[in-house]
């Protein structure tokens, strides 16, 4: 009996572990499982809010330095179209005053022409500096790049400048004229500290590092004032990929296990924001609620596993209560299991949609930016249309110009012949005072020959033709002095005429004039309009990458969801069979008690 009842024993003992073992597998299966989805997932939510949060402060980074250097770019292309057109040194010392004024990160606005400056050349520069003997514009690297480049902005390499002891790039575009022969080139200096300055205002983390390289790695700007234009990026970085590569002039973002980098080149410049920084600044906080949430999860493990033990250690006062209540929490741990294989569907159903939702977008996005490129592409040819009506309207006015000129000199010639017609006057009153002296003399010889008898009538008769003639020329002068009168009227009513008409051609010389400045500005606005649609394009295709790898990351999470949607699957599984096992336990309980009472 006694080795009947050890034996007993010993079947129970195998029976509480087998059920303690059912019980505790299950639970370290979901538990495991929970802890390697939820890191995952963690993992991927990380490196994707990373990536956002690098790929917007680049961008922003970038579009403030652009938005500070934009005025000095119009500036430039306003003033080399005006240049264009003119060769007047006062008229472009003035513009490159005026132009000057309102440039706040640089110090100097200058042009310099074609020939050089021993050959007759002039250079022209905004604080009035004149040149030293030994200058010569033409032989600056700012001048030859240039001109090398055709009419492109070009950034030469950075130098001291003398005057505010800053460091400074000199940005140069060349000016063409209508012959298409450069006629110089227009320039401006910027000072990289007030752009660092721009930079320094931004903290992407507590411990990220943000700086300005040129395109062969040096600073241009630092925290370390030092190392500026004497130390380069390329040999302090711990970026371990290809260097070339990272700096090809794409928009880049990289993550490894403990830092982020991110570069991106500020325009058309050879110049690059780089920002680097660890990982951890990012990540340490949720780390430490992922971590917590582990140690939670074991922590009920071990909680569970202990009232396991101490549940099975009671199991000899009340087995089949035991088993009993074993079988109602396996029901309930079946339900639930149930209900979250359902929620995990719904989520995975719902993220499925929601990218589906972002391919829609991503296709809209693409056409959006294919509208706005037709748009950039019609700004573009109204730039050229009212291009070439300013050429038409600038020819009008050297037309009406020329007109001008010659009015003014039928003007001259008419008031000219008027002051010929007021001669004409004198000579006319001579006949006259001629006219009468004669008629007196022919009335003295009449006299005489009349006092002389018959020995004068001979002489009678000539004074009678000579006074007829007389009043014959007073009446021809008579007529004349009308005829003079009327030409003179006539005259000055055409001088008058004449007059009204230059003026009129001087208002449509000046409205024709006025007329070329407004075409003028709506060329530069079209231009400008161009751009900004050319920038918009280039921002939409920025966004639709950054759709396509939201869309990736999601893809990634629908994934992870019909993982976890396999797993509950299995978890309800094995809950299953921890109820039958718990089922026949109970049985097994229910089936000893009756042999013991039919032994006894």
């Amino acid at each position: 009996m006694a080795m009947k009842s050890d034996f007993k024993n010993m079947s129970t003992k195998k029976k509480s572990r087998r059920l303690f073992w059912g019980m505790l597998a299950p639970l370290l299966t979901v538990t495991i499982a929970a802890c390697s989805f939820f890191y995952y997932v963690s993992n991927a939510i990380l490196k994707y809010y990373l990536t956002s949060e690098l790929n917007y402060s680049v961008q922003k980074i970038n579009s403030d330095v652009m938005e500070r250097m934009e005025p000095i770019n119009v500036n430039l292309e306003n003033f080399a179209n005006f240049a264009a057109l003119s060769d007047d040194g006062s008229v472009l010392q003035a513009l490159v005053t005026i132009l000057s004024q309102n440039l706040e990160y640089s110090n100097s606005f200058y042009y310099g022409s074609s020939t050089p400056l021993h050959r007759g050349g002039n250079f022209i520069e905004s604080s009035g500096w004149v040149p030293p003997a030994d200058f010569e514009h033409t032989e600056r690297g700012w001048y030859k790049d240039a001109v090398t480049a055709r009419g492109k902005i070009t950034y030469a390499d950075p130098y001291l400048d003398a005057l505010s002891g800053s460091l400074a790039v000199a940005v140069s575009k060349s000016v063409t004229g209508p012959d298409g022969k450069v006629k110089g080139v227009v320039g401006c200096d910027i000072l990289m500290d007030k752009l660092a300055a721009v930079v320094d205002e931004i903290e992407i983390s507590k411990n990220s590092k943000i700086a300005i390289i040129n395109d062969q790695g040096y600073y241009l700007s630092n925290a370390d004032s030092s190392k500026i234009m004497k130390k380069k990026y390329t040999d302090e970085t711990a970026y371990s990929g290809d260097l070339k590569e990272w700096m090809n002039g794409e928009q880049k973002v990289t993550i490894d296990k403990k830092n982020f980098y991110a570069i991106c080149r500020i325009g058309n410049s050879p110049w690059f924001i780089v920002i680097e920084g660890p990982v951890v600044d990012f990540t340490g906080q949720l780390a430490n609620v992922i971590i917590t949430f582990e140690i939670a999860l074991i922590i009920f493990s071990i909680v569970m596993s202990v009232l396991n033990i101490l549940t099975i250690r009671k199991m000899r006062v009340g087995e089949q209560q035991l088993g009993a209540s074993l079988y109602e929490e396996t029901q309930t741990l079946v339900v639930a299991a149930k209900e979250n294989a359902a929620t995990a569907q719904d989520q995975s159903a719902a993220v499925k949609e929601i990218v589906a939702t972002m391919e829609d977008s991503n296709a809209l996005s693409e056409n959006i930016s294919s509208k706005i490129h037709d748009v950039s592409k019609v700004a573009e040819k109204t730039s050229s249309d009212v291009a070439d009506g300013v050429a038409s309207i600038e020819q009008n006015v050297a037309q009406l110009h020329a007109i001008f000129d010659a009015n003014q000199q039928t003007i001259e010639g008419m008031k000219v012949l008027s002051e010929r017609i007021e001669s004409i006057w004198d000579i006319v009153t001579l006949i006259n005072n001629v006219a009468d002296q004669a008629k007196i003399i022919a009335f003295n010889a009449e006299l005489e020959a009349s006092s002389a008898g018959e020995a004068g009538k001979s002489f009678r008769i000539v004074a009678n033709e000579i006074r007829r003639l007389s009043d014959g020329i007073i009446d021809g002068t008579k007529e004349i002095k009308e005829r003079i009168n009327e030409i003179q009227h006539s005259s000055d009513s055409l001088i008058l005429a004449s007059e009204s008409g230059t003026e009129k051609i001087n208002e449509g010389y000046e409205n024709a004039k006025n007329l070329g400045e407004r075409f003028a500005s709506i060329k530069n606005s079209a231009e400008v309009t161009a751009a900004s649609a050319g920038d918009i394009t280039e921002i939409i295709q920025q966004q639709t990458t950054a759709s396509e790898q939201i869309l990736i990351a999601l893809k990634q999470i629908s994934a992870g969801v019909e993982n976890f949607t396999v797993a509950t699957d299995n978890i309800s599984s094995s809950s299953e069979h921890i109820r039958e096992m718990s089922e026949a336990m109970n049985n097994s309980v229910k089936s000893d008690e009756e042999e013991n009472k039919s032994k006894k």
